[in-house]
């Protein structure tokens, strides 16, 4: 009989060990009775610690891009308005309409990365240029006219889809129909307005270029001193 209970015992022991490996993996154990108790999951509770970690580090980050955008807008406004009109002595809604345009340079070339920023500076600088070309020439000769304005987006998208730049179609529109438009509400010397968007334009991407660097640069120390760590 005592044989009998000692093979017993062994094979109970035997499935109770079995039982606490595969229950435990569910983060329960069960003890030598069957009854569980405490047991700490360390995988879970470290998969928990790291998305709390996300969470922060992605609100962080959200806030970091929201307070350096808006710097940054600030930024390109002062200079358009306090700066800038003063060397060239436009009329106040110059002035307003040109610290508008420089805060939509920054916006639009502001981007996650800084590779993603200089392609959008280029693609804008780029649209602006063409737009700044079709526009002066048309000015110094026509004064606005709704047909002009028309013709002058038409021929900046013809000439932008032959050299593949397709993509940039909609903001020479846009730049186009802007500049106009300020030339047909400010008819003297309507031939400047291309110019002072040039400079709008120019000083906005300066800018939003400079922003994303240094927060580029501000974003990667982080992370290099928990790898120098």
């Amino acid at each position: 009989m005592q044989d009998g209970d000692v093979a017993l015992n062994l094979g109970r022991e035997v499935l109770t060990r079995h039982k606490v490996a595969l229950v435990g993996c569910l983060g329960t154990r069960v003890s030598m009775t069957g009854a569980p108790y405490a047991w700490i999951d360390l995988d879970g509770v470290m998969a928990t610690t790291r998305k709390q970690d996300a969470k922060a580090i992605g609100m962080g980050q959200a806030v970091g891009t929201g307070c350096a955008l808006a710097i940054s807008c600030f930024i390109s406004y002062a200079v358009i308005t306090h700066i800038l009109t003063r060397a060239y002595f436009v009329s106040r809604d110059d002035d307003l309409l040109g610290g508008m345009w420089a805060v939509a340079a920054t916006i639009f070339v502001y981007r996650e990365s800084y590779q993603q920023s200089v392609r959008a500076a280029l693609s804008r600088m780029a649209a602006t240029l063409l737009s700044f070309v079709l526009c002066l020439a048309y000015l110094l000769i026509f004064p606005f006219r709704v047909w002009g304005m028309a013709t002058l987006i038409g021929i900046g998208a013809i000439a932008l889809t032959l050299l593949g730049r397709s993509e940039d179609i909609i903001t020479t529109g846009i730049t186009t129909a802007v500049v106009m438009v300020v030339a047909g509400i400010s008819p003297q010397h309507a031939w400047k307005q291309p110019i002072l968007r040039l400079v709008d334009t120019a000083v906005g991407i300066g800018v939003g270029i400079t922003a994303a660097w240094i927060s580029l640069n501000i974003a990667s120390m982080p992370n290099s001193r928990r790898s120098g760590a």
